[in-house]
C-alpha cells in the first residue's frame, strides 16, 4: 500500500469504491456526452494553492468516488502564475501542462467531464506579490498580451481532449485592485493611480466633468480629468470606480473569448454599498452589466446560503431555498436569460473572516440539498462544489516531493520512488526545511499543525519544528503523524532525524476547510448522502 495517504485510503467508503469500479463503458459515454455539470472542484488530497506541484498519486481512486457520488464533472482550478510564471518573456510550467493532461485522461477513464476556473489568483511558485500581474492587466500591455497567451495555450491543451466542456474566470481573482485603490486617499499617488489604471480616461469616455463631480463630495469640484483621484470604497463616487472595473472586467472577457471560445465569467451578485450622495445613509452598487457574460451561453455564479441574507441570521432550509430563487431570478432578469452555472455552491461556509454572515442551520444542510433540484432545473445548467474533500490551509511547496527536492532547502537527503510514490528519504543526522511563514495567517491565534507521513525500517527518533517550536516523535514503519506545536512561531517547517527516515505529504496548517462531505482522510461526513441524493435527482 502506497505509505502518502495510507489512512485517507483506509478510511475511503467500500460502498463507493465498489459503485464506482461497477461504472460500465456505456455509462461512461452516457455521462460524458450529459450537458448538465453536476461537478467537484477536483484538489486530489492537497488544495488548489499547490494541486498543480503535488504528486496525487491515488488519482483515479480518488476520480472513481467522485462519478460514484453521483457527480458527472470535475472542476479544475488553474493559477495563472503556476501555469505561466514568466509574463515577460513569457514562459509555461511543463510539470502543470502535464499534470493537466493527465487529469482530464483520468477523469476521462472514469466518465467525467472538466470544466476549467482560469486565472486563479494564489499559488505558491514563487514568493513574489502573485497580484502585481493582475494589476498591469489594466495598463500594460505586455501583460495583457501574456494572458492572452495563457488562456489560449490552456484551451489548446484542454481543448485536446474529448471530456474538455468549457471553463470561466471569476471577478475574485481580479477584486485586489479594487480594494487597494480604495485605500490610496486623495493625494498624488491616487491621481497617478487613476491615470495610470485608465479610470481618467474612462471617466473622460462616459461623463462630462460637472457629472462626476456630482459624485464626488461637494467641496471636490474638479476643473480637469487630470485632478480626479480614485475615491475611498464608501465614497458615493465609488460607485463610478465599481463601473469602471466592470467595464474592465467585460472588455478582459470578450478579448479572452477570442482565444478560449464560450468563456464564462463567474460575476458578482452582492451589491456593494457606498454612502448615499444626500448623506441618507447608504446606496447600493450593482453589477448587472456583467451578468451577460459577452458572448458566453451561460453565467457563472458564486451562490451561498447566506446572500440575501441578514448578518448573523441562522436560516431553515425553506427560507435559504426561497432566497436561492429570488437571487437567481435576479441573475436570469439582468443576463438575457441565459442559464446559470453555480460554479461553488456553499449550503455552508467555514471560511475564516466571514463568521459573520448568515448561515444555514446545521440540521437543515440535507433539507436544503435535497429541496433545491427544482431552482437548479429552473435557472441552472449546472453546478459544482468547491469543498469535495476538507482540506488544510497547507502553505508547503512541493509537499508530495513530486518535483524532487525543489522548493526545500536539505542536508542528506534524496527523493527515491517507493511503493509507486515520491518519497523523500533523510538519513541519520540529516535535516529537510522549508520557510513557509509568510503564507499563512492566523499566526497568533490558531495553534500550529505539523501532518505528514513517516517510515522506517527500525526505531528512529525524529524532530519536527515549526520556527521555535518542536516536538520529537518515534518513527519505526509506516504512520501517519499530526503534531499540535502551538503558536508561538510559523517561521519555517524542519525535520531533523537521528536515523534512516521515509518523509511524505507534508502539511502545515491551522484551518480545515470543512464542506461535509468527507474529512481529510477520506471519510464521510454528514452531508454526503444529501449530495448524493441531488445528484441522482438530477438525472
Amino acid at each position: 500500500m502506497k505509505k502518502k495517504s495510507l489512512v485517507r485510503t483506509l478510511g475511503m467508503s467500500m460502498t463507493a469504491l465498489a459503485a464506482a469500479a461497477a461504472i460500465t463503458v456505456s455509462g461512461i459515454q452516457s455521462e460524458a456526452s450529459s450537458s448538465y455539470l453536476k461537478a467537484a472542484t477536483y484538489v486530489s488530497d492537497a488544495w488548489v494553492s499547490n494541486f498543480w506541484n503535488s504528486e496525487s498519486d491515488h488519482m483515479e481512486e480518488e476520480l472513481a468516488q467522485i462519478a460514484a457520488d453521483g457527480f458527472n464533472s470535475i472542476v479544475l482550478v488553474i493559477p495563472w502564475r503556476e501555469f505561466q510564471p514568466g509574463v515577460l518573456p513569457i514562459s509555461y510550467n511543463r510539470y502543470a501542462f502535464q499534470k493537466l493532461d493527465k487529469v482530464m485522461s483520468a477523469a476521462q477513464a472514469k466518465g467525467l467531464m472538466v470544466e476549467l476556473r482560469i486565472g486563479y489568483v494564489w499559488d505558491y511558485y514563487s514568493d513574489d506579490v502573485a497580484t502585481t500581474r493582475y494589476k498591469e492587466l489594466l495598463k500594460d500591455a505586455s501583460t495583457r498580451a501574456a494572458w492572452l497567451a495563457y488562456a489560449k495555450q490552456i484551451y489548446r491543451t484542454a481543448s485536446a481532449h474529448s471530456n474538455f466542456h468549457g471553463g470561466f474566470i471569476t471577478w475574485e481573482d481580479f477584486w485586489n485592485y479594487v480594494e487597494d485603490a480604495a485605500n490610496l486617499g486623495k493625494g498624488a499617488n491616487s491621481r497617478e493611480a487613476a491615470k495610470n489604471c485608465g479610470y481618467q480616461a474612462w471617466l473622460k469616455k462616459h461623463y462630462s466633468l460637472k457629472q462626476i463631480n456630482g459624485y464626488y463630495q461637494p467641496a471636490e469640484r474638479f476643473a480637469s480629468f487630470d485632478d480626479i483621484y480614485i475615491p475611498s470604497r464608501t465614497s458615493y463616487a465609488y460607485k463610478l470606480f465599481y463601473e469602471f472595473y466592470d467595464d474592465f472586467l467585460n472588455d478582459l472577457l470578450e478579448n479572452t473569448q477570442k482565444v478560449f471560445p464560450n468563456l464564462s465569467m463567474e460575476v458578482r451578485l452582492d451589491v456593494d454599498p457606498v454612502d448615499a450622495n444626500d448623506g441618507s445613509g447608504q446606496a447600493g452598487a450593482a453589477h448587472y452589466s456583467t451578468f451577460s457574460c459577452k458572448d458566453a451561453d451561460h453565467t457563472a455564479l458564486m451562490y451561498s446560503v447566506s446572500m440575501g441574507q441578514s448578518f448573523g441570521a441562522v436560516i431553515s432550509a425553506q427560507e435559504a431555498i426561497r432566497t436561492m430563487n429570488e437571487q437567481l431570478s435576479i441573475v436570469r432578469s439582468n443576463n438575457g436569460g441565459k442559464p446559470v452555472f453555480v460554479d461553488q455552491l456553499l449550503y455552508m461556509d467555514a471560511t475564516e473572516g466571514f463568521e459573520q454572515n448568515a448561515r444555514l442551520a446545521e440540521s437543515h444542510r440535507g433539507a436544503y440539498l435535497t429541496g433545491i433540484p427544482d431552482t437548479l432545473r429552473t435557472y441552472t445548467n449546472g453546478y459544482a462544489v468547491w469543498t469535495y474533500r476538507n482540506y488544510t490551509n497547507n502553505p508547503v511547496y512541493n509537499h508530495q516531493f513530486a518535483l524532487g527536492t525543489r522548493g526545500w532547502e536539505v542536508r542528506s537527503g534524496a527523493v527515491k520512488e517507493r511503493n509507486g510514490s515520491s518519497q523523500l528519504f533523510l538519513q541519520k543526522g540529516g535535516k529537510l526545511s522549508q520557510k513557509v511563514g509568510h503564507r499563512i495567517g492566523g499566526r497568533s491565534t490558531h495553534d500550529g499543525h505539523v501532518r505528514f507521513t513517516a517510515d522506517s525500517d527500525e526505531p528512529v527518533t525524529l524532530t519536527v519544528k515549526l520556527g521555535s517550536m518542536s516536538q520529537t516523535v518515534e518513527v519505526n514503519g509506516p504512520k501517519q503523524y499530526d503534531l499540535n506545536l502551538g503558536r508561538k512561531g510559523f517561521y519555517d517547517v524542519t525535520f531533523e532525524t537521528d536515523g534512516d527516515v521515509y518523509l511524505d505529504n507534508v502539511h502545515v496548517y491551522n484551518f480545515v476547510q470543512d464542506g461535509q462531505l468527507y474529512d481529510v482522510d477520506g471519510n464521510a461526513l454528514s452531508c454526503l448522502g444529501a449530495m448524493r441524493s441531488l445528484n441522482a435527482s438530477m438525472n
